[in-house]
């Protein structure tokens, strides 16, 4: 009997925990078509809250809560890229923790150090965006979803190519003012970063709540816009980043 598609994405991606001290678990796959010599894309998804654990299963859930797509878009175009979908606890995001696997994935993968990319939903999103503020020279793009993340510290980040995606009717994060506090949602991120020179992308879905995910992912322009990206300068030293 042929698998399910969740079984499927399931029994393709291997399993791997970071051998530092953190042992942050994580599955990943490597999408078919390098060519010899060609360094390969990163491409890391942050799950949310409700898929923290150390199991690495759960944050599975719905095929990465639809970022699978991108992998399923990549082998539709032939496009060579390693997808990881690391695991968190305590509903956050420590940007070394996204480090720690960043590190490990580029010991185990023929990476390019300039095309490494994050993106994530809900608290997923507030960790992109955290981790590109603690690192904000060292991805070359992020695209957070139905996300919320504090105004102080986006100048640095203001240059990142980001491509931010929210329902204008989220009935968990709001759009404008997150959950209330510091921390605001994805319309009020944009609207900072544009006021700061910036120059993301905003696609917010009319009467469309948090889950936007699966809608979002399959957005055909998507993964050439995010793989279309580079660093400018220099890539991270990764291996010599503060642990």
């Amino acid at each position: 009997m042929p698998l399910r598609a969740a079984e499927l994405q399931d029994a393709e991606l291997a399993r791997f925990w970071t051998p530092d001290a953190l042992h942050v678990p994580y599955r990943a796959i490597e999408t078919p078509g390098r060519r010899d010599g060609e360094l390969l894309p990163l491409v890391m998804f942050l799950h949310g809250d409700w898929q923290d654990g150390t199991d690495n299963e759960s944050q599975l859930a719905g095929r990465g809560n639809g970022s699978y797509e991108l992998v399923d878009a990549a082998r539709r175009g032939g496009i060579p890229l390693v997808y990881v979908v690391p695991q968190t606890t305590g509903a956050y995001w420590p940007p070394d923790r996204v480090l720690a696997v960043v590190r490990d994935a580029l010991a185990r993968w023929p990476i390019d150090p300039r095309r490494i990319y994050l993106t994530g939903i809900s608290d997923g999103a507030t960790g992109v965006w955290d981790a590109l503020k603690a690192y904000p020279r060292c991805f070359a793009a992020a695209v957070p979803m139905s996300g919320m993340t504090e105004l102080a510290g986006l100048g640095p980040i203001r240059d990142v190519p980001q491509w931010v995606f929210h329902g204008d009717k989220d009935d968990d994060t709001d759009v404008e003012t997150g959950y209330g506090g510091a921390m605001v949602g994805s319309r009020a991120v944009v609207r900072a970063l544009r006021a700061m020179g910036g120059t993301p992308l905003y696609t917010e879905y009319a009467n469309e709540k948090h889950v936007i995910w699966a809608r979002a992912y399959a957005e055909p322009a998507l993964l050439p816009w995010l793989l279309g990206q580079r660093l400018r300068g220099a890539p991270c030293d990764f291996a010599g980043l503060a642990r």
